[in-house]
């Protein structure tokens, strides 16, 4: 499984012989890219419709003719009037979204506000392999069930507070979670989003979890 983050809630994933779009804001403030950096994306995954997420999605469809994006079923349709239906694949929260080849992305719940739909996260699964984004959210037991039931390798989690988890509360979405690898994302963008890093780092080592932060700069891809 090979991560890059993009920068705030961005990411871009290859697993299971695809390769996944993220929540793509490409012109954010600590990593510009652009749509066509991406033109051979398979899916596009968006968690809700507030620019910072849904961002640049319309504009890498247009850019990734083969791409499909993900999402509830609000932003797919909007989405969907946008680039083509064909182009959309719209769910709900906690049903399985068989893609083909192997893939399932299933919708999570996510405590946040949205314009569009129900706020989510998302977990995808390719074989053995899981990795779970959790959007924008405060912290929840229903952790617990993402945990339980789909066993994510990777964890992706905002840190920042103020409109998400901060450090403590993403400590306790770990420990709920228990995922291999944890990365902290929704930091540092604005000065509103004041969590870093290290105090993530150590909420984490207080609970005494076993589990390996992985801190990227923007830019920066891991293989996991």
């Amino acid at each position: 499984m090979r991560v890059r983050w993009l920068g705030h809630a961005a990411f871009y994933v290859e697993m299971g012989g695809a390769r996944f779009l993220i929540d793509p804001w490409l012109g954010n403030p600590v990593y510009a890219s652009k749509p066509e950096d991406f033109s051979g994306v398979d899916y596009v995954v968006v968690t809700h419709d507030h620019g910072d997420h849904l961002g640049d999605a319309i504009e890498v469809l247009r850019a990734a003719p083969k791409a499909r994006a993900v999402a509830i079923y609000e932003i797919a349709a909007y989405v969907g009037e946008k680039v083509g239906r064909d182009r959309v694949v719209g769910a709900n929260i906690g049903g399985p979204i068989k893609l083909g080849s192997g893939l399932t992305v299933v919708l999570t719940p996510a405590h946040h506000s949205a314009s569009r739909g129900a706020p989510t996260g998302a977990v995808i699964m390719a074989g053995e392999e899981s990795l779970y984004h959790a959007g924008d959210t405060g912290v929840s037991y229903d952790m617990k069930l993402v945990g339980e039931l789909y066993r994510p390798k990777v964890a992706l989690l905002p840190i920042g507070g103020h409109f998400t988890m901060g450090p403590r509360e993403a400590a306790l979405a770990v420990e709920l979670l228990r995922p291999r690898y944890a990365i902290p994302m929704h930091y540092g963008t604005f000065p509103v989003l004041w969590g870093t890093p290290q105090e993530f780092v150590d909420e984490v080592r207080k609970r005494g979890l076993e589990v390996e932060v992985v801190v990227l700069k923007p830019g920066e891809e891991a293989t996991l």
